[in-house]
């Protein structure tokens, strides 16, 4: 099947969320030999407008990530793509209605890949860009309603979560350096203060502790856990890749997740699947207590005593390494989901 991926921000432009989960799929897409074009604004160094990047072939519709220059050149160049299906992210809205417009010549399906409002997205246009497309995935329930409130029907949006790599979980080494866990991009949302807090709650007990990820804010969590006088026990470890952070998890007992926003919280997904139990900061804009739903090694909290009182009784948990209830995010079922979708709608415009 030929896709053709649309995001004005490709990840390697400028990395977040959305843009991540619309580049691990465009490449695990190719990896499973299906023909992957991506419309984005050009990343790469050079005067060419294509540009092959693991299996995937980036076509530069504009060399500046500009919306309105973007929206009126990409139906030209999905013409020339000629795809089977178009992949949309959500934002910025333009570039939903201007794969639309493509669309409706080529008679090919919109798959519009819903993940956050930004800033200067519009409702208006957010509604256009819902209403418009032919199926709308979201990776939670949150999301799910966000995309309601903009127009789509309830029957036109579909759940497909993040995936992790099972088969990494069971096979990494065990890291035994943290007993609790914190991960997340370290920016305005993360909220590490409530997890800091927590730790200063528990002083008096033997724990250590890992903070996982880079961002704006990771000077001032450093400072707070300083404060704190908790930063002797506190190791703040930037950014890591998988291999790295997996056996970190393995060998932790506690996750805690308390960002105020999260349309889907891999981390604590890569955290119950090593073993750990989740706690989950209950946030109106995060989808993470979906998570712990009905789960034994989970709990749901409303402050950072809460989750203090959660960590000691954590406690009554045996260790863990490996969850097998978590199998099914693994990334080849994740990725057939995907599959399923695009061949049903194309069986919609009947080319199946």
């Amino acid at each position: 099947m030929r896709v053709a991926f649309v995001s004005l921000y490709p990840d390697q432009l400028s990395s977040d969320g959305a843009t991540r989960r619309t580049r691990r799929i465009a490449e695990r897409l190719a990896a499973r030999g299906h023909e992957v074009v991506f419309c984005c604004a050009q990343w790469w160094e050079g005067p060419l407008d294509e540009f092959e990047h693991n299996g995937v072939e980036y076509v530069a519709v504009t060399e500046e990530p500009a919306v309105r220059s973007f929206a009126s050149k990409l139906p030209f160049a999905l013409r020339r793509a000629s795809p089977d299906v178009i992949h949309a992210a959500n934002s910025p809205p333009a570039q939903v209605v201007a794969a639309k417009t493509a669309a409706r010549v080529l008679r090919v399906p919109v798959v519009v890949d819903w993940w956050a409002r930004r800033d200067d997205d519009s409702t208006r246009m957010l509604r256009r860009a819902a209403k418009g497309a032919d199926r709308v995935l979201a990776p939670s329930r949150l999301v799910k309603t966000d995309v309601r409130e903009y127009g789509a029907a309830a029957d036109d949006v579909t759940l497909v979560p993040e995936s992790i790599d099972v088969d990494l979980v069971r096979e990494a080494d065990v890291d035994n350096r943290a007993d609790l866990v914190y991960a997340r991009h370290l920016d305005e949302h993360a909220n590490v203060e409530s997890f800091l807090l927590a730790l200063a709650e528990l002083r008096g007990r033997d724990w250590r502790a890992a903070v996982v990820g880079d961002g704006p804010e990771r000077d001032a969590a450093e400072e707070t856990a300083a404060e704190l006088r908790i930063d002797d026990r506190v190791e703040f470890l930037g950014e890591l890749d998988p291999e790295a952070f997996v056996p970190i998890l393995k060998g932790a007992h506690v996750f805690a997740q308390t960002a105020t926003v999260e349309p889907f919280a891999r981390g604590l997904l890569w955290a119950l699947a090593c073993g750990c139990v989740g706690i989950v900061e209950y946030q109106a804009r995060s989808s993470a207590h979906e998570l712990v739903e009905n789960l034994d090694r989970g709990a749901r909290v409303t402050s950072p005593q809460e989750l203090a009182d959660e960590v000691v009784a954590a406690a009554g948990h045996d260790p863990a390494t490996v969850n097998e209830a978590f199998v099914g995010y693994d990334h080849e079922p994740i990725l057939d989901a995907y599959e399923d979708v695009y061949e049903t709608e194309r069986d919609d415009y009947g080319f199946f």
